[in-house]
């Protein structure tokens, strides 16, 4: 539980964490804007990532509280946010990009999978298939972490830029490159060793926070460089050239080399040797064999597809190396830092092992140049490892990148470390779209992730991912809304928790409760689709929207509710035509419409409106078409098996002036006979104890029986 830590009038907010002593704690403060004595906290957890701390001031009976707080009581509600989504280095906005916008790619990979898995994924045709499909998905979640975009070219180029400024790096970003080389993009696997050296190139500015880089090298260098008149006399300007080189930053060694003193053209006359040794290293660094289908634009290096013609250029580069490297020029060149600094180079692409330990700053940088230098055949992950396990104990680290980790994890073939490194360092996001890589690339990894776990629940380490970040989107009010589609990919628990998901979100709302409704209609949800809308229904008609109520339990075709709704709507409506209560229900009753018929009870309101309408148009000068419409209304509601007994009464008592007409009987003996029968029908139900007595005059029953008497005998005459 967190505690509270407070040297002033303010709070703040400090978690216990299980982190060494030596790790400070982060405070989190609270400006509640309370004065002091605080008299009671409140916590609990929020949407998402929040907390919700409400404070409350000491009550004071006597005093009244300020819109801010200062006097009296009163409280304020602050929320306090513990941390990012994943990586500090993705701020909440981003994740909400990133999480949209991996939903139609994740979601079309599924599709393709469910068609795919009748045909059999284990049949070579349908797994090649599966492949183009896999490294399309891969391309897509990779455009969207960022693409590698090149800066605008000036137009006057500085001659002594070396380190390009570029937004930097996204270490998500570099881990997904990392599964998509060695899992999935199978066109890549002979020139595996090139890849890794364009991925150091992008991110090798990631590690300069934690080990010592190059490319931390060239920013210091970078800055130092603008002050340099003599360039090749510097250390430093050797020591950056042989680490470009060690690591195959070929496009910037040979831009440094052209800064060499001997290029000016005050000096070609009197150093054209020196500037011979210094052309001819550059122009074999230009010229290196580079076992892979292209370069980038701002690589050097000639490139080979296939391994038996890179090894004839490899031997041939090699062997010119070795011929300049045994010259006799060198004896004629006087500058000592130039000699030796070109002398250094060579070494360097001879393979020379201390040398390349010298240039580099950590093992992962002299990694990749021993496959440049040393081992430029190497090939399948054992060799790999085994090299870097070596290279780790050249270059050793006290505390290591956590790309680092997920690079050994990969190399080893160990899909536990490569699970748990993208868990720890990257999150829920990073394992529900990672395992896809995973899973196609490696069998170890497909049978581990697919196999159903009973520690689990019976579910597999995949689903697992999967749900769990499903539960992360389902946190936040922003995202909620597309946990449907991982949770549906779930097969075990998937539907099951999308139930409850849509059940928890607020009916009250009316654009949350149309997208609840859209998503049941899109993974055929019927049911749950009827009790959500039941459930709004309910919501609105208790706290007074009646109408909504009454349309959403239409919606849900929940005929019991409308019916026990419809007898509420009975107390309400009125005990005659006259009473002014019923005008406020005439809209909710013409809300039911043509749907009352599936409504049961709520038949009789629809009637009963129209009946009111039409009796109070029925005057002393009103046609008698006119009031026999009327009355054809009144017979049909008292024939009606939908309407209530104790409203029977009250319907003869409002129609008397119809029962009475002066210019001739509207009602005929049949009917006539029929109310009788109503009115004898009541008088039975009158001995029954729940029998409720209509709010009438005394002499209403009389008076009503009189003018059915009265009707009747005019009637019969009539005919």
């Amino acid at each position: 539980m967190p505690g509270l830590t407070s040297e002033s009038d303010d709070l703040a907010m400090v978690p216990v964490s299980p982190e060494p002593e030596n790790h400070p704690a982060v405070i989190y403060p609270l400006h509640h804007g309370l004065k002091s004595p605080i008299h009671r906290l409140s916590i609990s957890w929020a949407r998402g990532n929040t907390l919700q701390v409400s404070v409350l001031g000491k009550p004071q009976s006597d005093m009244a509280t300020d819109v801010d707080g200062s006097e009296g009581g009163g409280g304020r509600v602050v929320e306090v946010k513990l941390s990012n989504s994943g990586d500090e280095e993705v701020d909440a906005a981003r994740w909400r990009r990133i999480a949209y916008g991996s939903v139609i790619p994740f979601a079309l990979l599924q599709s393709r999978k469910h068609s795919l898995s009748a045909m059999s994924l284990d049949n070579p045709p349908y797994k090649a298939q599966w492949w183009e499909h896999v490294i399309e998905y891969s391309k897509e979640i990779n455009s969207l972490l960022g693409d590698r975009k090149s800066p605008p070219r000036s137009i006057i180029e500085d001659p002594k830029s070396v380190v390009i400024e570029t937004a930097e790096p996204m270490c998500l970003k570099a881990a997904w490159e990392l599964l998509e080389i060695f899992y999935v993009d199978k066109q890549s696997q002979s020139w595996i060793p090139e890849r890794l050296l364009d991925w150091l190139a992008d991110y090798d500015p990631l590690f300069s926070g934690t080990v010592p880089t190059i490319h931390s090298k060239f920013v210091d260098f970078q800055q130092e460089l603008a002050g340099v008149q003599v360039v090749e006399e510097d250390p430093n300007y050797w020591e950056a050239i042989a680490s470009a080189l060690s690591v195959g930053w070929l496009g910037t060694v040979v831009k440094l080399l052209r800064l060499h003193g001997s290029y000016r053209f005050d000096q070609l006359a009197s150093r054209e040797t020196e500037n011979g040794l210094v052309e001819a290293v550059a122009l074999l660094i230009s010229k290196m064999p580079r076992m892979r289908p292209n370069l980038r634009e701002e690589n050097l290096g000639e490139c080979y597809k296939t391994k038996p013609d890179f090894m004839k250029a490899w031997e041939k580069w090699r062997a010119q190396i070795t011929k300049l490297d045994c010259s006799s020029y060198w004896l004629q060149c006087d500058h000592q830092q130039t000699r030796e600094g070109l002398k250094n180079l060579i070494q360097i692409m001879l393979g020379n092992p201390s040398v390349l330990s010298n240039a580099t700053f950590n093992w992962m940088e002299l990694f990749i140049s021993h496959f440049l230098y040393v081992r430029p055949f190497t090939a399948g992950l054992e060799s790999m490892y085994n090299l870097a396990q070596k290279c780790m104990q050249l270059k050793p680290i006290s505390s290591p990148h956590k790309l680092f980790g997920l690079v050994l994890g990969i190399l080893g073939e160990n899909t536990e470390v490569v699970l748990a490194e993208c868990s720890r360092s990257f999150g829920p996001w990073m394992m529900a779209h990672a395992v896809e890589l995973l899973t196609a690339g490696s069998t170890h990894a497909e049978i581990l992730l697919h196999e159903e776990q009973s520690k689990l629940g019976g579910i597999s380490i995949e689903e697992l991912h999967k749900l769990v970040y499903a539960q992360v989107l389902s946190s936040h009010a922003f995202t909620w809304q597309i946990a449907p589609i991982y949770l549906t990919s779930c097969i075990k628990q998937g539907i099951g928790l999308l139930e409850n998901l849509l059940y928890k979100q607020p009916v009250q709302h009316s654009q949350i409760l149309l997208k609840s409704i859209e998503i049941c209609r899109l993974y055929e949800l019927d049911t749950i689709s009827s009790n959500i809308m039941r459930i709004a229904g309910l919501h609105h008609w208790k706290h007074g929207r009646k109408g909504s109520g009454v349309f959403w339990l239409q919606q849900a075709r929940d005929e019991f509710r409308l019916n026990r709704i419809a007898k509420q709507l009975f107390d309400f409506v009125g005990k005659s035509v006259s009473d002014e209560g019923f005008k406020q229900w005439e809209g909710l009753i013409e809300l039911l419409g043509s749907e009352s018929r599936t409504a049961g009870g709520l038949e009789f309101l629809n009637k009963y409106r129209d009946f009111r309408r039409s009796l109070l148009q029925v005057h002393g000068d009103t046609p008698t078409d006119g009031a026999r419409n009327a009355a054809e209304a009144l017979v049909s509601l008292m024939k009606n098996p939908s309407t209530p007994q104790r409203f029977w009464l009250p319907l003869l008592y409002d129609s008397l002036k119809l029962l009475n007409w002066q210019e001739r009987p509207l009602i005929n003996v049949s009917q006539t006979q029929l109310l009788l029968n109503k009115l004898q029908e009541l008088s039975m139900a009158r001995l029954r104890p729940d029998f409720v007595e209509a709010d009438l005059p005394s002499d209403s029953l009389s008076s009503i029986r009189l003018a059915l008497a009265t009707n009747l005998g005019r009637a019969i005459l009539e005919e």
